[in-house]
């Protein structure tokens, strides 16, 4: 009886509360604080003699982002439409009276804090965007606003007018006052100025030049050159709607930044990844390594090629960042520090600098575990993980030994198979052994360090997998790849692998096997024993670094496989086209492989992104092999891909293998490859639990065909007549936990339409929409 009045008493108490929160629900500011208004957002922006140039749509988009502030239940951030229902400023005034119980958890957890007037401050905000204005040049514009009323006497909307002027534009710019050495610099790099004249004044860009100008400075040893050492003088009088600019340095220059300085002796501290402090030391004419322990934790001659100057050198910022680069790229520091000490001699400063780094160890491992769950359309179901292992400065050389394991089991879940019930057991096993330098390794690269400022990278790898399907084939894959990559530029990054060996060969095949290579020759012939001997180059684009609205990621891929063997061969009488050659008594693949994809990212705010990626390829064998190897072929599906399938489970074409035909359990892949996606990402709760939480929407279609007709797979080449009949298209939500350095995901699939017949007309053509599900969860975003 006691425990029943409990509960009773408890449905009370929240009956009590959502009663007094339905009572209360239309009032928006009833508990707001004495005196203060709530903001509602901007009614309207007038703006008035609009420049329409380059330099007046920048101007414009700083003006309305230093004015713009959302209002509570904004639309996706919008400072002008709002959600209809403001129900976490409802949440507020029901509930900010409790102190404590459920009423204070509710309004903890579910309460929005009300955008005051106060706090949106639209006096300051004016005059923040009308120096904008003037920081573009618009001298005579400013902004102003209004105050407009609402039904409701204790809220209010605003409205903006912005006046943007009259433009000014650079007339003479001159530089005057430097040193003969500094100006003798300047007008050596006049090409290379920020600023012209003719151009839009542009605070920006003056900045911009100042920078290049203390950059210019310091690379050529004046270390202490600071850009609060340069100022501007500006005359607008003298030519109406223009400026005359000067460029000075200040009077109060201090001495020491308007000398030169060359760099000393370097000493280097290393402590080990406990805190071990150096108890010995290696020198080498001017440079001296510190050390804990009986030998460095670096080699000494991999720790020196990463110092790009040389005792004696004039100072260079440039190369002092570089020097930085390249320890940080070797990727065993947790942190260096480089200090820079004036030398003195008979306590008078010198003009010379003597170097001091201080280096800490990172931890010499870092291991990973990944986790999984697959199901297939085929009623194959199953774990699988992945194990990493980094052993960090490898031999002392600053190189990563990586070992990957990997493995996954597979059980049939019901009779698809002939009809039988007896369960097909699955499995795959691979192992990897990667040696990765971060450097270019090659015989003719012996300067100190790489040419490149931006990261290079060399790898060699061998691995080996291991496929059994039951009661078919055991295949047994190995090979090994040697490859490159740089970056002559941030956004710019090639690589290229001279060498990859692939062997493929069929350790085991039984009868029912070959009694469906025999329906199914292009299957026999993908996975039949090869060499594939093939040479890849990649193009990467990426401008993702940018802190800009619009960022773009761009790759392309092309990969060349026994043409080089087949060349040798020709070189020997051989026609380049003759099939059946060999390569240690191995058939080898001969094909041409190209790949594109593309990703946009859109900002519109730091809680809310649209993400677009588009992607293609195709290959095309010939010559020694007209199907091409399994392993090359592409696939769609699974959670980086269309999400509502799985991986694998569709196409190509409009080929769909039935649940009970001998061989569907054979992955679905094609010489052909179309996807696109798009994707909605927005924030859920920030700062929840350690990390941010998203939420997404996404929209996911492609397929892949093949590019020569097949029996075995009727409507799966490639054709434009059911082209759009023929794209797979799934839609779905997820949500993901954003902890910074690592991004949990789990993405619910919903498939729209399929490229085969399932018997249900129209489009939505999905028979049950339980069939047209998937579950994925990952790690990182899907693109």
């Amino acid at each position: 009886m006691k425990k029943q009045r409990m509960k009773i008493r408890n449905y009370n108490i929240l009956l009590v509360l959502l009663l007094l929160l339905m009572g209360t629900a239309c009032s928006t500011t009833r508990n707001l604080p004495e005196g203060e208004v709530l903001y509602t957002g901007i009614k309207d922006i007038h703006i008035n003699r609009n420049d329409q140039s380059p330099m007046g749509e920048k101007a414009l988009a700083e003006v309305e982002a230093a004015i713009s502030i959302a209002p509570n239940n904004s639309f996706f951030g919008s400072a002008k439409k709002r959600i209809p229902f403001p129900f976490g400023l409802w949440i507020y005034n029901s509930f900010k009276r409790y102190e404590k119980g459920l009423g204070k958890w509710i309004f903890k957890k579910l309460a929005a804090e009300p955008v005051l007037l106060s706090t949106v401050n639209p006096d300051t905000r004016v005059k923040v965007a009308s120096n904008l204005l003037h920081d573009y040049g618009y001298f005579n514009g400013n902004v102003t606003y209004q105050v407009d009323s609402t039904k409701n006497p204790r809220a209010i909307k605003l409205t903006y007018h912005v006046n943007m002027g009259q433009p000014y534009y650079l007339d003479s710019i001159r530089y005057q006052g430097f040193s003969p050495r500094a100006d003798s610099m300047i007008q050596a790099t006049y090409k290379e100025r920020i600023i012209k004249p003719g151009d839009h004044f542009d605070v920006t860009k003056l900045n911009e030049e100042r920078q290049r100008l203390v950059d210019l400075f310091r690379n050529n040893g004046y270390y202490y050159y600071r850009t609060d050492f340069i100022t501007f003088l500006a005359d607008t009088l003298m030519h109406p709607g223009y400026v005359n600019l000067k460029i000075l340095p200040k009077a109060s220059v201090p001495r020491e930044a308007l000398r030169t300085y060359y760099i000393g002796n370097t000493s280097v501290y290393l402590t080990g990844y406990n805190g071990e402090q150096p108890t010995d030391s290696m020198q080498t004419r001017n440079f001296t390594v510190h050390y804990a322990g009986d030998k460095p934790g670096l080699r000494y001659g991999v720790l020196r090629k990463r110092f790009l100057y040389r005792s004696g050198e004039q100072y260079s910022q440039i190369k002092q960042n570089y020097t930085q680069e390249a320890l940080a790229r070797l990727g065993v520091f947790k942190f260096s520090e480089f200090r820079y000490i004036p030398r003195m001699n008979d306590s008078i400063v010198t003009d010379t600098l003597d170097v001091r780094v201080n280096a800490t160890f990172d931890l010499p491992y870092d291991s990973e575990l990944e986790l999984n769950v697959t199901t297939k359309s085929t009623k194959q179901t199953g774990p699988g993980a992945i194990f990493n292992l980094s052993k960090k400065n490898f031999q002392r050389m600053g190189a990563s030994l990586n070992l990957e394991l990997k493995g996954s089991y597979e059980w049939q879940t019901s009779s698809t198979v002939d009809g039988e019930s007896s369960v097909m057991n699955s499995y795959e096993l691979g192992a990897a052994l990667t040696l990765e330098f971060p450097r270019l390794v090659l015989p003719w690269v012996r300067n100190r360090v790489d040419p490149f400022r931006f990261p290079s990278h060399t790898n060699f790898k061998v691995y080996a997998e291991q496929v059994n399907r039951a009661r078919y084939f055991k295949m047994l894959s190995f090979g090994g790849t040697v490859s490159y990559s740089f970056q002559p530029k941030r956004s710019m990054k090639h690589t290229v692998t001279p060498l990859h060996l692939a062997f493929n060969t069929l350790q085991h095949r039984t009868a029912r096997f070959d009694s469906i290579a025999n329906a199914n020759p292009m299957l026999f012939h993908s996975l039949d024993d090869q060499f594939i001997p093939s040479v890849t180059y990649t193009l990467t684009y990426d401008d993702t670094y940018k802190k800009k609205k619009n960022r773009i990621w761009w790759e392309n891929s092309v990969t060349s496989a026994g043409n080089v063997t087949s060349l040798i061969y020709a070189a020997f009488g051989q026609k380049f086209s003759q099939k059946d050659k060999k390569l240690l008594g191995t058939p080898f693949a001969q094909f041409l492989k190209f790949t594109s994809e593309f990703r946009h990212l859109y900002t519109f705010s730091e809680k809310h992104q649209l993400a677009s990626r588009i992607m293609g390829g195709v290959i095309w064998s010939y010559g020694n092999k007209t199907i091409a190897p399994y392993s090359e072929q592409f696939y769609v599906g699974g959670a980086n891909s269309i999400r509502a399938f799985t991986i694998r489970s569709i196409g190509p074409g409009r080929f769909h293998p039935a649940s009970s035909s001998s061989y569907s359990y054979v992955d679905e892949t094609g010489d052909i490859k179309l996807e696109a996606n798009l994707e909605y990402r927005f924030r859920i709760f920030s700062n929840f639990l350690g990390g941010n939480l998203n939420g997404a929407a996404f929209l996911d279609a492609g397929n892949v065909w093949l590019l020569r007709k097949d029996e075995a797979h009727p409507n799966a080449e490639f054709s434009l007549n059911h082209f759009f009949d023929s794209i797979a298209l799934g839609t779905g939500v997820g949500i993901r936990y954003d902890f910074s350095f690592l991004v949990l995901r789990l993405d619910w699939g919903i498939a729209l339409h399929v490229p085969y017949d399932t018997g249900k007309s129209g489009y939505y053509n999905i028979p049950r929409f339980k069939d047209g599900m998937g579950l994925h969860f990952a790690i990182g975003y899907p693109f």
